[in-house]
């Protein structure tokens, strides 16, 4: 069975502006992480079962990267570093896109709210870097809901 590396689980948000995918800028890690609540019950019916169903679900995004200049002049506008991401915590919601490096399903897609942000910037030659999380909206699809936008 053939292996997918992180490298080719690239994160992405649309950018209303210019009605495109932008990558999250130079990316060190990205993941996905979905849950499901479970609802316990007990009755006497069955005496001493507990019985388990499924709840609501939610998910969450996580990025870090290296932050890049990319809302200025002579920056990179073809990705999303932490200036950006920092324009788009004012929005209600953003759609975003992920790679799965599979051949069937290429990406997942969904709609998140920015809910951290931070930057940081070591002393010396460490490059600046930045973390965020996305709080899911919504399900996780496979089709693009920004198609034919």
């Amino acid at each position: 069975m053939p292996k997918i590396k992180g490298d080719a689980l690239i994160l992405s948000i649309y950018d209303e502006d210019n009605t495109a995918y932008r990558p999250v800028a130079c990316l060190t890690s990205n993941s996905l992480n979905r849950t499901v609540n479970i609802i316990e019950s007990q009755t006497k019916c069955a005496p001493g079962e507990i019985e388990k169903t499924k709840g609501t679900q939610t998910y969450s995004l996580s990025a870090d990267g290296e932050y890049q200049d990319s809302t200025s002049v002579g920056g990179s506008t073809a990705t999303a570093s932490h200036d950006y991401l920092m324009e788009a915590m004012d929005n209600d919601a953003i759609t975003w896109r992920m790679s799965t490096g599979l051949a069937d399903t290429p990406f997942y897609y969904g709609t998140a709210i920015i809910s951290d942000l931070s930057l940081t910037g070591d002393a010396g030659d460490a490059v600046s870097t930045f973390s965020t999380t996305f709080e899911g909206s919504g399900l996780i699809v496979t089709t693009d809901p920004k198609a034919g936008a």
